[in-house]
């Protein structure tokens, strides 16, 4: 067994066939072949489906640890070209879109100023489908909604944030700075849809103020109920960094201290532990968050939940 044969396999699964694999590799598609094939012998089993259905349950189990072998290779390659002072190489994050909006520009540039041979790859998505990439090796670190319950994980909690309304200045809402949850349902809304983690954050504070809110239309998408709020459509219920204060318009921000704050948090892998470049990518993160929180209403750093940190 050696890292040809196993890159070959992630390859596969990366990009769905021998052909794309070889185009990703630079090889030709007979050298990803045989690399498969001495593999396949080598362990006893069927790693490749060859009709067509992808990787074989077996596959998949060698996929896992073939993933982290590569994120090790990389990490040493990582570590040793970031002895000293420059630290240099891939740094793999995940963020959730909401957070992304807010944090990653001024992270980037901090990056760039800071850590100029970092080469940042971030990737957006949700908790539930960034953490599983994280635990498989696609991943360096994650930027996710706490709490996530992996024993795997090493989690740095970043910030706390509220959960506002943002509605279209011409709405009854807008003149109010704070509003109750039994107000809020005298009007219509945009909420997320049932069964989605936002929304059973905003059920369990409405249950327990024994009030019901109107859904005017339910959207899954965090940034797109921000969005339609902010032109017009209605009022919304979102964490507030999903509208950075540099973004503007004739909105409003309301706030609703009945429902609960949301914690936000770093991240990543016990073991491998994380190369150089994430390590230097979390202390430009916290950093930044420590220099701008104060600008952006509804974010907290004193306030984090107990059960985030572990």
């Amino acid at each position: 067994m050696d890292l040809r044969q196993l890159s070959a396999l992630v390859a596969i699964a990366d990009h769905g066939s021998f052909s794309a694999a070889a185009k990703a590799l630079y090889t030709v598609q007979s050298n990803v072949s045989g690399h498969i094939s001495r593999l396949e012998r080598e362990l006893g089993v069927t790693l490749i489906d060859r009709t067509g259905r992808g990787l074989t349950n077996e596959g998949m189990m060698v996929l896992e640890r073939a993933r982290r072998i590569q994120r090790e290779f990389e990490g040493i390659a990582a570590d040793i070209a970031s002895l000293g002072t420059t630290v240099a190489g891939d740094a793999r994050i995940g963020v959730i879109g909401t957070t992304a909006r807010w944090l990653m520009p001024l992270v980037l540039r901090a990056l760039g100023r800071d850590h100029p041979l970092v080469h940042a790859i971030l990737a957006e998505g949700t908790t539930s489908n960034l953490v599983p990439r994280l635990l498989s090796g696609a991943l360096d670190a994650a930027i996710v909604h706490l709490p996530v319950d992996e024993p795997e994980l090493r989690v740095v909690p970043l910030f706390a944030e509220d959960l506002v309304v943002i509605t279209p200045a011409d709405h009854p809402l807008a003149t109010v700075s704070e509003v109750s949850l039994r107000t809020l349902s005298a009007y219509p809304l945009l909420l997320p849809p049932h069964g989605t983690a936002l929304r059973r954050v905003i059920d369990r504070a409405v249950h327990t103020a024994g009030v019901t809110l109107i859904a005017q239309a339910e959207i899954d998408g965090v940034r797109l109920l921000a969005s339609l709020a902010q032109e017009g459509f209605g009022p919304t219920i979102v964490p507030t960094t999903t509208v950075p204060i540099w973004v503007t318009g004739e909105f409003r921000r309301v706030a609703v201290p009945e429902l609960p704050r949301r914690v936000v948090g770093w991240v990543q892998s016990r073991r491998p532990a994380a190369a150089a470049p994430a390590k230097a990518t979390l202390d430009v993160l916290r950093n930044v968050i420590a220099e701008h929180a104060a600008e952006q209403p509804g974010v907290y750093l004193d306030e984090l939940i107990p059960l985030a940190t572990r």
